[in-house]
Formats: C-alpha cells, sequence, structure tokens
C-alpha cells in the first residue's frame, strides 16, 4: 500500500468516525505509528483533519462551523430576531430575576433588558459584557469553560452554579422545534439549558421560523406547562398541536 492509499483509507475512516486515535488507524491500515502520524500531518494541512494527542478528529464542516460562529448567527434573521426579543423584552417586568443562555436571540433580548431594573444570570460572556457595561443592574456570569466561538460557558461548574440558583423566567434558544419540542446541537449546551429550566419558574423559548422543522443532537426539553414558545410565523399545525396538548404556550410577534 503507498502512502497516499494509506492517507486516503485514513482520510475516508476519520471522515465517516469523526475522531480516530493512531494505534487504531496503525492496526487497521498498516503501517508504523511514525506512518500514521505523517498521514495525519498531511490532512491537518488540508484543513480536513485537526491533531489531538493520540489521535485526530476530523474538523468541523462548513454548516456546523456556521452554527458555532456567533457573529455570524447574529447576523441571520436579523429583523425575525428583533421582534421575538422585543416581545419577550415587554413581558419582562422590573425586579424579575432572569436567565439568559448563550444565544443570538437572547442578547438581542439582553439590549432590551439593560435599561430595566433586572437581576440577570448568564453564561453568555457577550450578554455579561453588556450588562457590564451599563453598570446599573446586578449581573451573575456561571462558571465554565468558554465553548469555542459561541463565548458561552459550560461543563461542570457552570451546571453546578445553576443548580444553586433559582429565577423567575429563564431566556433560552435553540437550534430546532419541532412536534416532539425543542432541539440544540451541542451537548454542554443542552445539559446548561436543562439546569436553567429546572432553575426558572418558566421558561421562554425564543425561536425564529428558519428553526421550524428541524433537529438536532438531540432534544432539550419537551413542551409542558411551563414552557412559552415565542416565535414570528405560526408553525406546522403538529407543532402548534403539540404544543396545546402538552399544556405549552405559543406566542406569535409582530413584524
Amino acid at each position: 500500500m503507498t502512502q497516499k492509499q494509506r492517507t486516503d483509507l485514513i482520510e475516508s475512516f476519520i471522515r465517516e468516525n469523526k475522531y480516530a486515535d493512531l494505534h487504531s488507524l496503525a492496526g487497521r491500515f498498516g503501517g508504523s505509528l511514525s506512518t500514521v502520524r505523517r498521514a495525519l500531518d498531511q490532512l491537518e494541512a488540508r484543513g480536513i483533519v485537526r491533531r489531538h494527542h493520540g489521535g485526530a478528529s476530523l474538523v468541523e464542516t462548513d454548516a456546523l462551523a456556521a452554527e458555532n460562529d456567533f457573529v455570524a448567527r447574529l447576523q441571520r434573521q436579523a429583523d425575525r430576531k428583533f421582534a421575538i426579543a422585543s416581545l419577550i423584552a415587554e413581558q419582562v417586568r422590573p425586579g424579575t430575576t432572569v436567565i439568559l443562555d448563550g444565544g443570538t436571540t437572547t442578547l438581542a433580548v439582553a439590549r432590551l433588558l439593560v435599561h430595566k431594573r433586572v437581576q440577570v444570570i448568564t453564561n453568555s460572556l457577550p450578554v455579561a459584557s453588556l450588562f457590564g457595561e451599563v453598570g446599573a443592574h446586578e449581573a451573575i456570569i456561571t462558571g465554565g469553560s468558554v465553548l469555542g466561538r459561541l463565548g458561552t460557558l459550560v461543563g461542570p461548574l457552570c451546571e453546578s452554579s445553576l443548580e444553586q440558583i433559582h429565577a423567575d423566567v429563564a431566556i433560552l434558544g435553540g437550534t430546532g422545534i419541532t412536534e416532539r419540542g425543542v432541539w440544540n446541537h451541542h451537548a454542554l449546551i443542552i445539559a446548561a439549558q436543562r439546569r436553567m429550566i429546572a432553575a426558572a419558574e418558566r421558561t421562554i423559548f425564543a425561536l425564529d421560523a428558519s428553526k421550524f422543522g428541524r433537529k438536532a443532537l438531540s432534544l432539550t426539553a419537551p413542551f409542558g406547562p411551563r414552557i412559552n414558545v415565542v416565535t414570528d410565523t405560526p408553525p406546522s399545525p403538529e407543532v402548534t398541536t403539540s404544543i396545546a396538548d402538552a399544556g405549552a404556550s405559543l406566542t406569535l410577534a409582530a413584524r
């Protein structure tokens, strides 16, 4: 087997499995560990994999990279997000304790809340920075590890801090919504959002129409009596019925 053939096989394997360690690749495709390392070096130079100690993982696809790019997401559906954020901000009364997650629509909500007397709890560095600049409100930021380009804090420290607080309302985003509930694309974000839902008396999901019918990695939350979905366009009859049957509420923002 030539080095090129081996490299092509390794590329196909990692594309299918997303990750592989050196010993597995050497055993499957032959050659020494140094031979496998050279193949991975070539794939990394081409932008296909990212090297780690003992192995390599597939570089994010364009779609997933875009999902994880906060600036790119902030610019998408901007008018829809503002309409949704405006309606949600109107529902938040002064004196309310609010949890805001790291979504772009929730950042739009935060911008409309900075002039209200509210207490904010967040795992979003952009949201925390926004309230820090105003200086007239108390903002509590969770601990945790920063998740890539999202500026979102996640992980055990984030989750444990959320277990110790109580809020009037949690305002969250999502990757998709179907008749089963609201979905998200990242396991650590899902874990943090579930803690936020548990900590709040009620939860508002801010979801524009681009999220309709989309599934992601896992279901963040099924619909229930403490859930309010705020969007800008009526969802499908199936989703509308599921929301009503579960005792959740649906609110439409005017554009």
